[in-house]
């Protein structure tokens, strides 16, 4: 018997070739073609499997799902999707751990380094005629030697800590669950409480999940206890940070400077202060989606789609319900 896969969003014809070429024998790719939900919905019919990750599933396209077993996110965070409504359903929902740790962890050291030595400012300004070599001297911040503050430990922040270590960095984090000393110790990172680590650190990097614990983690009280010059990168969710309360650090301190990939509401509006700061460095999140890496994205959740369909258990670290 054949069991179809939907693909909740539209994709670029490369990923639906990716997709196609790993498919294992007995399922078949349906794909959508916008994001309306009544095209939703009929589609969602006659799945049993849906893979999501921007577009995200709420009780009412939950419910249009009538064959679903498994809702797969491609990706970690599932706060957009109503587990309550899943549970009533009996739709299993996991998600790909560690399968873009890699793209996200470069992308996040990459915007270390671009915010903290101005070189998206630089580019701007040749691009407009001007040789502002002195003014991104006088503001230009080194990664190498400095202490860089992880919050969340899991296997983005792990990759985070391996390569600015690369650096020389001092590596601290904060995380629900503390590392064994052993465990810190192989990996050369200090624990330290949300506090002491946001006052501690020259860089810090958010690589948490978005829950109700972390909504609003890094909000006004927190920005104003951050070094004077220090830098705030956000590859987790845009919900941690409350934007209002970033843009006045930014503009009035302690922060020298932001690089922000994630958002609440994505995409933003036009008229968002961060898209116009010249402190700050905007992307569109896109930290996890490196193209050679998406077939290792397209295999793990291939994977977990065919236990199910087989009545085999989820792998824990996979499993959300």
């Amino acid at each position: 018997m054949t069991e179809t896969i939907l693909i909740l969003q539209p994709i670029a014809a490369e990923l639906r070739d990716i997709i196609l070429t790993e498919l294992p024998p007995g399922f078949v790719a349906s794909f959508t073609e916008t994001t309306d939900p009544a095209h939703l919905k009929e589609k969602l019919a006659d799945a049993d499997h849906v893979v999501f990750w921007d577009i995200g599933l709420p009780a009412e396209l939950l419910h249009a799902g009538r064959r679903l077993k498994l809702a797969h996110k491609w990706g970690v965070g599932v706060e957009n999707i109503d587990l309550d409504a899943a549970r009533a359903r009996s739709i299993q929902v996991a998600r790909t751990p560690g399968s873009n740790a890699v793209p996200v962890a470069e992308f996040a050291v990459g915007l270390m380094i671009a915010i903290g030595r101005r070189i998206v400012t630089a580019h701007n300004s040749m691009i407009a005629g001007n040789w502002a070599k002195n003014e991104i001297w006088r503001r230009s911040i080194m990664l190498s030697g400095k202490t860089v503050g992880i919050v969340g430990l899991g296997a983005i922040g792990k990759e985070v800590a391996r390569r600015v270590q690369g650096f020389g960095c001092t590596v601290l984090y904060h995380t629900r669950t503390r590392l064994s000393d052993a465990e810190e110790a192989a990996r050369g990172v200090s624990h330290r409480g949300l506090e002491d680590l946001l006052v501690q650190s020259d860089f810090i990097c958010l690589c948490c999940p978005l829950t109700p614990q972390t909504r609003g983690m890094i909000a006004a009280p927190q920005l104003a206890m951050m070094k004077p010059g220090s830098i705030l990168v956000n590859v987790a969710r845009g919900g941690i940070v409350p934007e209002a309360d970033l843009i006045v650090a930014l503009r009035d301190g302690p922060l020298a400077g932001a690089a922000i990939d994630v958002f609440e509401p994505e995409p933003p509006d036009p008229a968002n202060p961060l898209l116009h700061m010249d402190n700050v460095i905007v992307t569109p999140h896109c930290a996890s989606t490196a193209f050679e890496n998406s077939a290792v994205g397209v295999r793990h959740w291939l994977a977990n789609i065919v236990r199910v369909a087989r009545g085999e258990a989820l792998p824990e670290t996979d499993r959300v319900i």
